[in-house]
């Protein structure tokens, strides 16, 4: 750049010797075309003074750039190096010590058969007392599968509950004081259950069972039972009456729909691959089932 304003100071110069030695005449021309000649110069020095401008901000957007770059770096370290100091001085924790046993706590390994104790994955609680379910007998042992039999859903199920909750919470005893009228018992405690009052339709089905073990409207009773449990969100007890009623009555009109039932308190106690199994159980077990049933399945099963 300093080579081109030299350029022009050297043509200025020379214009102007030139006019002192030329005649009048000449140097009007050349006076002409010398301000042509310096107007072209100008709009030269102009963009050359425009270019100097704008390579000057460049570089400043550059230095700005590289100072912020070198900021970040040496934060970058500092952070770095106060982190691996700050890890290597930290003192180690000392291990609490192991709180001593109260004279009066519980002990399962004194006890294993008491209720509360901790037991085996798939081990389901026996329970002999009969009123403490309402007369429900609770489903003997699990036979072994042969091979090719069909899926468990017995077993399954059983591991599933007994995985989440040990000790499954039972209703208070009840007398069998029901009426000799099976089918308006039957009504009464439904009629409860379709008004939300489900801890009065839960001990009006269990005096049903009790006091009808053998009418025929014990499966549907048994479902219901097992709704009691499913809308109040204790799905183990829910789950228990499904299992009851896919196993002990799987030709009954709502065994499709318990079974459906079933996987769906399962999969709310959070034994997902036994639910899965079971819906798929569903369809496989009752191909003829109502459609909404199945499409309930199906949709379950598209989720697993």
């Amino acid at each position: 750049m300093i080579q081109t304003f030299r350029s022009i100071a050297v043509a200025l110069l020379a214009t102007a010797a030139v006019m002192i030695v030329l005649p009048e005449g000449a140097r009007a021309q050349d006076a002409a075309d010398m301000f042509v000649r310096l107007n072209r110069l100008e709009g030269q020095v102009r963009e050359l003074s425009g270019q100097v401008e704008q390579l000057q901000h460049q570089n400043r957007q550059l230095m700005q750039t590289l100072q912020r770059f070198q900021e970040d770096v040496e934060f970058r370290f500092q952070e770095g190096g106060g982190a691996g100091r700050s890890g290597a001085t930290t003192p180690r924790t000392q291990p609490a010590p192991a709180p001593q046993r109260r004279g009066d706590a519980f002990d399962p390994s004194a006890a294993p058969a008491a209720p509360g104790a901790p037991r085996n994955l798939g081990e389901a609680p026996v329970n002999t007392d009969n009123s403490a379910t309402g007369g429900i007998a609770i489903i003997g042992d699990d036979p072994a599968p042969g091979a090719g039999a069909p899926l468990d859903i017995n077993s399954l199920a059983r591991e599933a509950m007994a995985a989440s909750a040990p000790t499954a919470r039972s209703g208070p005893s009840i007398a069998a004081t029901g009426s000799a009228n099976p089918a308006q018992d039957y009504e009464t405690a439904v009629a409860l259950l379709r008004q939300r009052q489900y801890d009065a339709a839960e001990m009006g089905l269990r005096q049903f069972l009790q006091s009808h073990p053998r009418d025929r409207l014990v499966p549907d009773a048994t479902f219901f039972l097992g709704e009691t449990y499913y809308q109040r969100k204790r799905y183990n007890e829910a789950a228990e009456q499904y299992l009851k009623l896919a196993t002990d009555y799987p030709s009954a009109g709502r065994a499709p729909e318990g079974l459906l039932k079933l996987g769906q308190a399962l999969n709310a106690i959070g034994a997902r691959e036994q639910a899965c199994a079971t819906f798929a159980e569903v369809t496989r077990k009752y191909p003829q089932a109502p459609g909404a049933v199945r499409q309930a399945a199906e949709r379950e099963r598209a989720r697993c």
